[in-house]
Order: C-alpha cells, then structure tokens, then sequence
C-alpha cells in the first residue's frame, strides 16, 4: 500500500530510541523527510548517515522552549506535514515515594511541553490546511500500570487535551490522534522490570517473565510494528480519524474501550 509519504515534511521527537527512532526510520524508509530531534546527538549522526537525503536533526530536550523555538524557527520554509510528540517519560514509583516535586516536574515533562508545542505548531498546519498530529503516550491513559502513578494521573490529560483540539481543529484538515503502547522492547520498559524486580525481591529476568505472562500475545510489542500504525495516521489516508486513543498492547488493556 502506498502511504502517500513520499516528499512530506515531518519532525519527530524522541528520535534516538525506541518509538521515535523507529518511526523516523520508517518514515525515511518511505521517502519522507524528517526533523528528527533527540538529546543524543550521536545517535542522530547515525540515522542522517543511514538516511542521508531524507534526515536533518536537531539535538536538544524537546520539552524545552529553546529547542522547540530552535525547531519552528528552522522549519518555518518547509511545508510541514505532521509531527510525533514523543519524548521521555516521567520516573517509576508509587504514590508514597513520589515527591511533590516530581509530581511539579512531571507536569512540565508530561503535559506541559506538547501544549506549547502543539501551540506553536498549529498556526501553520492550519495555514496549510492539512496536518498530521501524532502523540505517542503510554496504555496507562487506558488502564492504569502499576509502579507509575505519574503516568497514570498525568498522561490522561493529554488525551482531554487532544480530543478537545481535534473538534476545534478537524474542518481545517488538521487530525490529531494519541497512540498508547504496552509493553515493548524499549529501554523504558528497563526500568519498571527493575522497579519490579526491586519490590518482589526478584530478578530483572522473572521481573520481565511475569510482565509478559500479563500480555495476551505473550511477548513485548516491537518498535517498528507501532511504527507502521503511526506512519498510517500520520498519512492522508487517516483523514477520518481524529480524536482517537489507540492501544498498541497485544491485547493487555481489558475493557471494552481499550
């Protein structure tokens, strides 16, 4: 199927790891021209050497006004297309063990910065009439993970907040729509086997054993394979669907909504 990429402009964050690495990858793989941004310059070196043509960067935090002025500020000649707002999520732990300093820097981290992002984004998207909003979240907006109360309580807002801009937005061609991904082979799933293994007095290995055996699939998603519903939504072919909550989990989420 031809996804209608080629040529299209977009900026991904988070684009050193994981989800953002994958869809980057993706993207490039389909013809599409990609802003990728990340705090880790050498991995960025590393997708413009294997994408040349397709890949610039930016290496800086994403959640911060600099970088993101930094981004709107050389992108203002493109035609942009889309963008993924993705970066790092908040740190593990229950509510007794949370400060309320955490809980102040997991706002800014969480919900804060794709606000402002989005908000000095959509100016242009609407000036083109046409844009693709992607936010990669986590299942915990669709069923709460235990040893993440940050996510839990925080993540949510994002999903009020996207399904309230996509009404405001969807007659200027403009979708917005979150992704909610389970447990996948990422460097942050490391730390809740490790929370894990730390509170059951257990190994990292059984710690991910008993992870997997809550998965109805029975293993950890893969990148690339959220990547490729990604890549779908942020394509003209998803004109349709604006406002969604979609779990990418192997079936871990148990409602009916999920």
């Amino acid at each position: 199927m031809d996804l209608q990429l080629k040529d299209k402009f977009f900026i991904v964050g988070g684009a050193g790891d994981g989800f953002g690495k994958a869809i980057t990858m993706s993207l490039a793989s389909e013809g599409a021209n990609v802003l990728a941004v990340s705090r880790t310059k050498e991995k960025l070196e590393l997708l413009k050497d294997r994408f040349p043509h397709n890949i610039e960067f930016i290496a800086g935090d994403i959640t911060t006004e600099q970088i993101q002025d930094e981004i709107i500020t050389s992108i203002e000649l493109n035609n942009v297309s889309g963008v993924v707002v993705n970066a790092g999520g908040p740190p593990a732990g229950g509510f007794s063990e949370i400060t309320m300093k955490q809980w102040d820097e997991a706002w800014v981290t969480v919900v804060r910065w794709k606000i402002n992002f989005i908000r000095k984004l959509m100016p242009m998207l609407v000036n083109n009439q046409y844009g693709r909003i992607v936010c990669i979240e986590s299942v915990s907006v669709k069923q709460a993970v235990d040893n993440l109360i940050l996510s839990n309580a925080l993540r949510p807002a994002i999903v009020g907040f996207a399904k309230t801009v996509a009404q405001e937005v969807a007659s200027e061609g403009v979708t917005i729509n979150i992704l909610a991904p389970g447990f996948h082979q990422t460097a942050a799933i490391e730390r809740l086997f490790l929370k894990k293994s730390e509170l059951d007095n257990i190994s990292i290995d059984e710690a991910k054993s008993q992870f997997e055996a809550e998965i109805p699939v029975g293993d950890m998603g893969k990148p690339e394979e959220m990547a490729s519903l990604a890549l779908w939504l942020l394509s003209p072919l998803s004109r349709y669907v604006t406002g969604q909550t979609i779990a990418h989990d192997g079936g871990t989420v148990k409602g009916f909504f999920g």
